[in-house]
């Protein structure tokens, strides 16, 4: 199954060409480099962002970009959004917060993006790169407008009903680790999400395999609270709070989900290490 090298999006009546993500680009290659990713848990706030955290290389989800307006980070090597929600739920926080750091969305999260803030798009088209789910692969979608897209991908969609991929039909492709076996549904992780990333109910996933993908030495996970999930966000309050989904699919998703990334990766050589006092007990393969 061919992925497109780029999508193109028709922005003011201007078409902008956005790459997907390809972990042979030199750019993307981080070398070795330890990397730090931050959710969005309440537990960040009681982080201690000293001179050497700072330091390490560092990847935010959702409206953990925030941090940067309170820490000087030496080095952002990324930024995740998988849900358009996000952009729709807090849309006029997402323009205060980013200003060209490398981003890497969804196709859904860079049409909303297009439509909130064409300006971001025409300006920071090359620090864009689309990312996509395996299950739901990019075929057919390699040109679109803001306006009709929510259509195009639903009649794609529609046409697929029936024969939709799902993760047991990656059980034997060598850039996937799947495990039929340990939950209801099938669990997965991908090795490298040139070929799509696998989905467990949180954006950090999605940035844990961003991390490996890009030959990341070890990964580091703040945020990552699940059990106060219902508590809001470190960057919100209690009255301006968007919806979570987190309580239904910790047990049974989440969880599992990243016990298998951090067994996985640990077999690779990369440790995942998760920082977060709040869910440590959750986790038999995170260190």
């Amino acid at each position: 199954m061919m992925v497109p090298k780029s999508i193109n999006i028709a922005v003011s009546d201007q078409m902008f060409m956005i790459k997907t993500f390809d972990s042979r680009e030199d750019k993307q290659n981080l070398n070795g480099q330890a990397v730090n990713i931050f959710a969005s848990g309440p537990s960040i706030s009681e982080i201690n962002f000293h001179q050497d955290l700072l330091a390490i290389s560092s990847i935010f989800v959702n409206g953990s970009l925030s941090l940067l307006d309170k820490h000087l980070f030496e080095n952002v090597v990324g930024y995740v959004i998988s849900d358009e929600r996000f952009i729709k739920h807090k849309p006029d926080f997402f323009i205060e917060s980013y200003n060209g750091q490398p981003l890497y969305a969804t196709i859904s999260v860079v049409e909303a993006i297009a439509h909130h803030y064409p300006e971001v798009i025409e300006q920071y088209q090359k620090s864009i790169r689309i990312i996509y789910a395996v299950d739901r692969p990019l075929n057919n979608l390699t040109q679109t407008k803001p306006k009709t897209l929510w259509r195009k991908i639903s009649n794609l969609f529609k046409i697929r009903q029936n024969k939709r991929l799902t993760l047991a039909d990656f059980s034997d492709h060598p850039n996937f680790v799947i495990d039929n076996q340990q939950t209801s549904l099938p669990i997965g992780v991908s090795l490298d999400i040139t070929y799509g990333f696998v989905e467990a109910g949180t954006v950090a996933y999605v940035a844990a395999q961003l991390a490996f993908s890009r030959q990341a030495s070890t990964i580091h996970l703040y945020g990552i609270d699940l059990l106060n999930s219902n508590q809001p966000r470190f960057y919100e309050s209690k009255h301006d709070n968007a919806p979570s989904k987190l309580d239904k699919a910790i047990s049974d998703r989440i969880v599992p989900s990243f016990d298998l990334l951090g067994k996985v990766y640990k077999e690779h050589k990369v440790a995942v290490i998760n920082h977060s006092s709040v869910s440590a007990s959750l986790f038999n393969h995170l260190d």
